[in-house]
Formats: C-alpha cells, sequence, structure tokens
C-alpha cells in the first residue's frame, strides 16, 4: 500500500502518525514516546492507527502485556490497548476466532484496556452488526465485566440507526440489568464497572428507538432497586434524552429524585 500524500490543510494528526508509522521497522519507542500516558487520556488517534495499520503477530505482542507489566497509566499500558483494538480490526476483516481472546481481555483488571473491547467490537458491528449482536448474546450470559462489555460495545448511537439493532440492543440491556438487579456481591469491581456503564448505555439505547425505549427503561424506572435506581437516574441526566423527549424526562426525573 502506497502512502498517503498529505500536505498543508489535509494534514491530519492520524494521517502524521500513518505516514510516520510506515517508516518505521519497530514501533515500539515511538508509541511509548507519544502515548499520553501517564496522563489522563491515551493518545486514542494513535491507537486506532496502529489497529489499522499493525499485523497480528504485533497485537499479539501487545496484548501480552500484563496488567503487572503494564500496570494502569504507564506508557506501555498504551501498546496492550493498541493491542486489543487491532484485534478488533482482524475480528472486522474475518478473524472470528478472536472473540476468544478479546473476552479474556474484558475482564482484564485495567479500565483502559476494558474500553479498548468495546473499541474492537465496535469495529465489528461497523461491519457486520448481525453478527456482533450474535456474539454479545452469548457474552452477555458471562460476568459482570463481561456483560460491561457487551454494553459497551453495542450502546454506540452509528451502530443502532437500524430499528432491528437498537430492539435487540435494548433487550440485551434488559436481560443484564435483570442480572444486575439479582445480583448478591455488590462491592466488586466487576459490578461497579457494570453498573457504572449501564448509567450511560441505556439512554443511548432508548434514543434510537425512543417508542420502546421508553416503555422499556419505565420498568426499571419504578424499580426499588438501589442500584438500578442510580443507572435509572444517571440515564435521566443524558442530553440525549432530553434532546428525544424534554416532557418525558422532566416527569420522569421529578417522580425518580
Amino acid at each position: 500500500m502506497g502512502l498517503k500524500r498529505i500536505t498543508g490543510a489535509n494534514v491530519s494528526k492520524a494521517d502524521e502518525y500513518r505516514a510516520k508509522l510506515r517508516t518505521l521497522d519497530k514501533w515500539d519507542s515511538y508509541l511509548l514516546e507519544r502515548s499520553g500516558l501517564p496522563g489522563p487520556r491515551g493518545n486514542l488517534e494513535l491507537a486506532q492507527v496502529v489497529a489499522d495499520e499493525g499485523k497480528l503477530k504485533l497485537f499479539r505482542r501487545y496484548t501480552a502485556y500484563t496488567a503487572d507489566q503494564a500496570p494502569v497509566g504507564s506508557p506501555y499500558e498504551f501498546l496492550a490497548f493498541c493491542g486489543v483494538v487491532g484485534l478488533g480490526r482482524l475480528l472486522a476483516e474475518g478473524r472470528i476466532d478472536l472473540l476468544t481472546p478479546l473476552l479474556i481481555h474484558a475482564s482484564d483488571p485495567r479500565w483502559r484496556v476494558r474500553e479498548a473491547v468495546a473499541m474492537a467490537l465496535q469495529r465489528l458491528g461497523d461491519a457486520n452488526m448481525d453478527q456482533l449482536l450474535g456474539a454479545m448474546r452469548a457474552w452477555s450470559r458471562g460476568n459482570s465485566l463481561e456483560q460491561r462489555a457487551v454494553a459497551a460495545a453495542l450502546c454506540e448511537p452509528r451502530l443502532l440507526d437500524q430499528e432491528k439493532h437498537a430492539r435487540a440492543t435494548l433487550r440485551l440491556l434488559d436481560k443484564i440489568t435483570t442480572t444486575l438487579a439479582r445480583a448478591d456481591n455488590r462491592r466488586g469491581e466487576g459490578f461497579l464497572a457494570l453498573r457504572k456503564g449501564l448509567g450511560y448505555c441505556w439512554s443511548v439505547a432508548v434514543a434510537a428507538l425512543p417508542v420502546e425505549g421508553k416503555v422499556l427503561m419505565e420498568k426499571w424506572l419504578v424499580s426499588s432497586d438501589s442500584d438500578v435506581q442510580w443507572i435509572m437516574r444517571e440515564n435521566l441526566k443524558k442530553t440525549r434524552l432530553a434532546r428525544m423527549d424534554s416532557d418525558w424526562v422532566r416527569k420522569w426525573r421529578d417522580r425518580v429524585k
């Protein structure tokens, strides 16, 4: 593949990163220097370019960095992040077997790596949303962190532009929320991560299919479970729901204070 010509105002950060990586035999030092870590935000633009340009061997080497070797906030965590997102590109290209390592990474103790799993799965959704939904139905029967990956992967507005996909996503959120409401151990990292994720995911799915979504969300808005109540209150704060139906949001915010 030839280098894309980039000049003047047409140059973007992604263009710059892509052009540079294509001149390098080894990427590690370049990525570590530009990872954005330690810091509040990893270099997502660079990570996506790495995912586009890298090969499976590289991604496997990067994903082999464990939490002990590449702890949260370290530049080496960025390499693990890039590797996971890269698996998503290959998954979208037909390597369905890579769902297995992604499922393992969904329970990684590092939150950025878990985010990378959601981003990787979304690449499959961009290519074949029905295939992603099929995989996520299986994952939704897993542990809390696996369920969190399901919700985070599916609740991306660009993936829910078809009614059938939004409807299937709402059903999975309903199933996952049912599991959460029945949980006994509510202090573990998995439960807390799932709770936090559901605190915005419902708003994305409901906004994508308002009539059916509001009915389903209303079932949970009247729940007596304190964690479910927190999840629903958080979703009612989201601007996307106010844009969808401000009167409905106002009514329910008054009820669930």
